[in-house]
């Protein structure tokens, strides 16, 4: 079997001072601590055991978006010195800002598509705006150089990481137009709905439904890229990488990205020969 075929498909995360990347058995970071040295870090992958429903369309999306969730809490448990992009205080303040910016929008305007397009905007574009300034927006860019540059020629690809692009086709800013849709159309569907406990069910319901609908939508997107759909999806999704939340790194940067990959290869390599 070449190597190209065994290749794993990993998944990552910027943080604020380093990179997480995740593999279909393990995780791995590296990330840098306040005194410049660089903490490297491994454990196993946390797995949700969905039984039948892993087979289910948007029940397995949940799943497979609450299991990309789960690695961060273990993350932050076997590399103390990670931390969030989130974590940083004017992202923090943003997000609080934009809720009740929501809030109050939500009674002001009275007209239900315009309401939910002016808060889909008033939460999207002050976040967008605060990580392009924020480090965590070059971690991105480590993140989708460092798995590209492995998917592009195995582990001697990535000592290259830097020939690669800050932009990734499967980066989950592809979520975002579909999580915004769902999130609309199930709010909407909530205001006809009679009764404080009934609406707030049925808003419940619909978002989790409405993000299995995303990560259907991520997946079909993913093996149909010429569709017409799909080129939206991701039209808007590396809009909003290229614009807003990638930057390009530096050389230490991408060296902090080549050690978690490094990482994640050989935790991922030892747990398929104890596998076997």
């Amino acid at each position: 079997m070449s190597e190209e075929s065994d290749r794993l498909r990993l998944g990552g995360m910027a943080l604020a001072n380093g990179l997480l990347v995740h593999g279909p058995t393990s995780w791995a970071a590296a990330v840098v601590d306040d005194d410049g040295e660089v903490i490297v870090g491994s454990g196993p992958r946390p797995r949700l055991n969905g039984g039948v429903l892993e087979r289910v369309p948007l029940a397995r999306g949940v799943i497979r978006m609450v299991e990309s969730m789960m690695v961060v809490p273990a993350a932050r448990a076997g590399v103390p010195e990670a931390r969030l992009a989130m974590e940083d205080r004017p992202v923090g303040v943003m997000v609080v800002g934009t809720m009740v910016a929501s809030a109050v929008l939500r009674r002001r305007i009275k007209n239900v598509v315009a309401q939910e397009a002016a808060v889909a905007t008033i939460n999207l574009l002050p976040i967008l705006l605060m990580l392009r300034l924020s480090p965590a927006s070059r971690w991105h860019a480590v993140e989708h150089k460092s798995i590209a540059a492995y998917e592009r020629a195995g582990s001697l690809g990535i000592a290259t990481n830097v020939v690669d692009p800050k932009e990734h086709p499967r980066c989950g800013s592809n979520l975002v137009l579909p999580l915004m849709v769902s999130s609309a159309v199930g709010n909407i569907a909530a205001r006809a709905v009679r009764g404080r406990r009934r609406r707030a069910l049925v808003r419940a319901g619909a978002l989790v439904a409405g993000i299995g609908a995303a990560v259907e939508a991520f997946s079909f997107a993913e093996r149909n890229p010429r569709n017409p759909v799909s080129r939206v999806i991701h039209g808007a999704g590396h809009a909003i990488q290229a614009g807003f939340v990638t930057r390009e790194p530096d050389e230490d940067e991408l060296a902090v990205g080549r050690q978690a990959m490094e990482e994640i290869l050989r935790i991922e390599q030892a747990e398929s020969e104890v596998m076997v």
